[in-house]
């Protein structure tokens, strides 16, 4: 029988915590990371966010529509949704509504070129962790992580 549990680490580099899931059984012990999927439409987005959640200590993937996303194998996995919310078809915030239709308890980090707080507030009403606008900081990001990831979202 295997038990999960989660291991936190410290980075020193960049001061923060990583989460690992760890699970064991009788004999051995397997870490795997975090696994943070990425929709976003814009490609520049899908190349450079991955190698920064890996910096980061994350697992990541990226997806270039909502449609992509939902018939993937990846929704079990995703500890974490970083989510566009202008997109062409499905958009981010439909993504959210349909996640919660579906019951899957999965945070959400929006980022949006769209410097609209009231559209970040009224996300932020609706479950997301958090909103970004772009361009976003590394630190901004990764604190809304942590944020998303220990259940402490509702970064405006």
């Amino acid at each position: 029988m295997s038990q999960k549990r989660y291991l936190s680490t410290m980075d020193d580099f960049y001061g923060v915590e990583h989460c690992w899931l760890m699970e064991s059984n009788q004999k051995a012990i397997a870490i795997q990371r975090l696994l943070v999927s990425v929709v976003d439409d814009d490609e520049s987005v899908r190349e450079s966010l991955p190698d920064l959640l890996k910096e980061f200590g994350f697992a990541a993937s990226t997806f270039s529509s909502a449609e992509e996303f939902l018939a993937s194998g990846s929704l079990p996995q995703t500890r974490c949704l970083i989510l566009d919310v202008a997109m062409p078809g499905m958009t981010g915030p439909q993504l959210q509504q349909e996640l919660i239709r579906r019951r899957l308890a999965i945070p959400i980090i929006f980022i949006t070129a769209n410097q609209d707080k009231t559209t970040c507030r009224r996300l932020l009403e609706q479950g997301a962790a958090a909103c970004l606008f772009k361009p976003f900081s590394d630190t901004a990001l990764l604190e809304a992580l942590n944020a998303a990831l220990s259940g402490k979202g509702k970064t405006p």
